[in-house]
């Protein structure tokens, strides 16, 4: 959620740049629009290298939380086992 406010934050903040400096800058209408097309395009370019960042950090975190996963499985697995062998050990014991 956060990386979805950063970005969030990104663009608008990129956008509020650039109506600033059309506002400030007074400049011919061609230089004006040069500027804007620059303007997006590097706001576009950090946008794409910060969403190819968050989906790496995803990937990454998805992997660790499958690694967790199947440890926690097969912890719980074991124990479950143990319980059964030791219920059966007790069952012979008494029935003895």
């Amino acid at each position: 959620m956060a990386a979805k406010d950063w970005v969030k934050g990104l663009v608008v903040g990129g956008l509020i740049g650039a109506a600033l400096g059309i506002l400030y800058a007074p400049k011919r209408g061609e230089e004006t629009r040069e500027e804007i097309a620059k303007s997006f395009q590097d706001l576009r370019d950090k946008a794409r290298h910060q969403l190819d960042e968050t989906c790496t950090k995803m990937d990454e975190f998805a992997s660790r939380g499958k690694e967790l996963y199947n440890e926690g499985k097969e912890k719980v697995s074991k124990a479950l086992d143990f319980c059964a062998k030791d219920q059966a050990e007790k069952k012979s014991a008494g029935a003895s």
